[in-house]
């Protein structure tokens, strides 16, 4: 026979858990916006958003002749992937536009949605390569057995501090899903990217 105190006792044991369950669940649901956030006031969300002064900045800008940068491309990928720039490097003068191209392949017998994610090196880099166009800002859908090559349209702004001459653009595309509708175009540079 249980005592009416044990009863007690695993009534507010289970209400504890109860609300801390609860909190858990509504704490995993907060932390979206709560990222997205913390992202924005501290910048990094900026590494997949469309740069709306890019294209100002191309517009406006003079090419520095005098100078040459060396980008390094690099691809990295988690998933049934297959990825690659189509050159490993490229020299540019500050203020050119230039375009790379990724090679993104889906090997399996089934769609795959995927989202790539740049990095720079050094990290200084990253607030003076402008992005007009990037596969990057947004998912990617490839059916089944498909292959693609994406363009990342770009400008190094000539403020490049003049001791960084070799920037690393790296990419690494992760699965995010299967089947889902394609987002994003493959070549030219429409509005809104």
């Amino acid at each position: 026979m249980t005592h009416p105190t044990d009863t007690r006792l695993k009534l507010q044991t289970l209400g504890k858990l109860s609300v801390l369950v609860l909190l858990m669940f509504g704490f995993g649901f907060a932390m979206v916006p709560l990222y997205r956030a913390i992202c924005e006031i501290t910048g990094i969300n900026s590494l997949t958003k469309i740069d709306p002064a890019a294209r100002e900045l191309v517009r406006n800008t003079q090419v520095d002749t005098s100078r040459t940068v060396t980008i390094e491309l690099d691809a990295n990928h988690y998933g049934a992937w297959q990825f690659r720039p189509e050159k490993r490097s490229v020299q540019v003068h500050p203020g050119e536009l230039v375009t790379v191209a990724y090679e993104l392949v889906n090997g399996t017998s089934q769609d795959l949605s995927g989202q790539a994610i740049p990095s720079y090196a050094p990290a200084v880099s990253a607030q003076y390569m402008h992005k007009v166009e990037c596969f990057c800002f947004r998912q990617q859908t490839l059916a089944a057995g498909q292959t693609r090559s994406f363009p990342v349209v770009f400008v190094i702004d000539p403020r490049l501090p003049a001791d960084v001459s070799t920037i690393t653009l790296s990419y690494t595309f992760f699965d995010v899903g299967s089947g889902a509708a394609p987002q994003s175009r493959a070549s030219g540079l429409a509005g809104g990217v």
